[in-house]
């Protein structure tokens, strides 16, 4: 069975599928016999309630006899309120000192070393948790078996992002007990490549990034799209050059077509020679991060390069759970194959792939490796809209983001939600704050916004609002929010707006909305410092 496991390792980008998916099957069965089941009480507990045995898994097809679970399991509740740990592994001593592999080492290494490399495999030594926008922080605990892995993934993922020894990378992640920033600093050291870390826009601000990359001149940055975006605007907005940027990878947010032009535009005007975008895709309870190699702009991504010995993906039909063949849609669920600390079994991860999974080579740098394609999007931005008196109705708010990333004469956005008179019972008000790129009429502007918005999404804006760099800035909450503010739902509920009545009966107004509207048609565009000039119009119910 270790054969298995050090096949995967040393062959893990040219392998045939058929063997690549043989080889699996051994560690997954190896992996849920030896360390899952028998040390982790909530897939003990899963599996004696399924009446499912690891042994009897022969194929990687098995694996889907074992019932997904999803962000909601991981959650605290009041029977379990520290429900995180029930996914911990936790080896029971007896039978680990019965383990073939252990009593070989104990003859050959002696206790103490024997004991050293057991507490290298199981003691956590390391943290890392959700964000928590959406539900409460779930922790996920690391062993130092799990850093190791947490770098062999980093350095794979700085070899397919195109980069070599001599880079030296600008590391644009907040500092925080998430994925991203660990990742990229354990990529960084077990490349080899000189880094620094700069925290994002809340420890150093924007103008600190931006004098920090003018220093060290760095041939790479990686960060928060929107961040990168905000950061690189202002850079070239007060005259700088940054000659020596060759690749500005993101990951934390998706990354539309639009998004990668216009931030291609902006490294170029800044003095970059031939730059390139790269995303990665990760998630906190995957413990690692897959990355896409560089391709010509405009053509296809060649898609996110899996590490198949250290994780089992599949695609499933996010409404029947069914598996879905190759290069179709569906949600992406995770099982790891190597992982210690917490541990999760066929995750939904609520991220949908429009492309598919694909084992082909990849048509660009030729591995042979299971690869994520197309666009990625969350199932949590379906949002229920009450459009009417009568009934709510499902808007895509992922295609919007792709839609407004995708138009050339805007340069930052956010989508805010409200209700009609700030009342929970009223209908839904959508807001589209915008910043400009290029000078326009406001009132022209505004109407072929809401037009080409209604004609791709079914929905149109009650409002359009316009808004220099700064003030776009402040909104999204650039170096004070962990992830810059995109959607920002200030929806009241029945509950909370009896309180606010409650404790006073002064009406405070959305702080998003604060500003002037002008009544008169005046020119948007970069460069503007006054108060931006707002179309006027009467709100109307959607």
């Amino acid at each position: 069975m270790r054969t298995a496991q050090k096949s995967l390792s040393a062959r893990w980008d040219h392998m045939s599928r058929q063997e690549l998916r043989r080889l699996q099957a051994e560690q997954l069965r190896r992996y849920l016999v030896t360390r899952v089941v028998p040390y982790s009480s909530f897939f003990r507990e899963h599996f004696k309630r399924e009446h499912l045995n690891p042994e009897h898994l022969k194929r990687l097809e098995d694996l889907q006899h074992i019932p997904m679970i999803s962000k909601h399991d991981l959650l605290p509740t009041e029977d379990s309120p520290q429900r995180a740990r029930d996914f911990v592994l936790i080896p029971d001593k007896a039978r680990l000192r019965r383990e073939p592999g252990v009593l070989v080492n104990g003859l050959l290494r002696g206790r103490a070393a024997t004991q050293k490399a057991l507490e290298r495999e199981f003691r956590p030594v390391f943290l890392t948790s959700t964000t928590g926008r959406s539900t409460e922080p779930v922790p996920f605990l690391y062993t130092q078996h799990d850093i190791d892995n947490l770098a062999s993934a980093g350095r794979r993922l700085v070899e397919i992002l195109g980069a070599t020894t001599d880079f030296r990378v600008v590391n644009m992640f907040p500092y925080a007990p998430h994925l991203a920033f660990w990742q990229t600093h354990y990529a960084c050291l077990e490349f080899g490549a000189f880094n620094v870390s700069t925290g994002g826009g809340k420890v150093m601000g924007t103008e600190g990034n931006i004098r920090l990359v003018e220093r060290t001149k760095p041939n790479a940055i990686i960060g928060m799209p929107t961040f990168i975006y905000h950061m690189l605007s202002q850079a070239l907005e007060q005259g700088y050059r940054f000659e020596s940027l060759r690749t500005i990878a993101l990951g934390g947010e998706k990354v539309p077509a639009g998004m990668r032009r216009k931030l291609l535009q902006l490294a170029t005007k800044l003095g970059a020679q031939d730059p390139y975008v790269v995303a990665t895709y990760g998630f906190t309870e995957g413990k690692m991060a897959w990355g896409e190699c560089p391709s010509p702009y405009g053509r296809t991504s060649g898609g996110y390069h899996i590490y198949p010995d250290l994780g089992v993906v599949e695609i499933v039909d996010p409404n029947t759970g069914e598996l879905r063949k190759d290069g179709e849609p569906g949600e992406i669920v995770f099982t790891p194959l190597d992982s210690r600390g917490s541990v999760v079994v066929r995750y939904r991860t609520g991220d949908l792939i429009d492309g598919g999974l694909v084992h082909e080579p990849c048509p660009y740098c030729g591995r042979r490796t299971p690869r994520l394609v197309g666009k990625i999007s969350r199932k949590s931005e379906f949002r229920h809209m009450q459009l009417d008196k009568l009934k709510g109705t499902l808007v895509d708010f992922n295609a919007l983001e792709h839609l407004l990333d995708d138009m050339p004469d805007v340069g930052c956005w956010q989508i805010e939600l409200r209700k009609v008179n700030n009342d929970p019972l009223d209908l839904d008000e959508v807001i589209l704050h915008v910043q400009a790129n290029e000078k326009r009429d406001a009132q022209t502007f505004s109407g072929e916004l809401k037009r080409h918005v209604a004609a791709h999404t079914e929905l149109s804006p009650n409002e359009v609002l316009f808004h220099s760099n700064a003030e776009m800035r402040r909104l999204q909450g650039v170096g004070t929010e962990l992830k810059e503010k995109r959607i920002v739902d200030n929806r009241p509920t029945a509950q909370n707006k009896q309180s606010r009545d409650a404790s006073s009966t002064s009406t405070v107004r959305p702080a998003a909305s604060a500003g002037t509207r002008s009544r008169t048609r005046r020119p948007i565009g970069r460069g503007r410092r006054s108060t931006p000039s707002r179309v006027t119009r009467k709100k109307e119910a959607l």
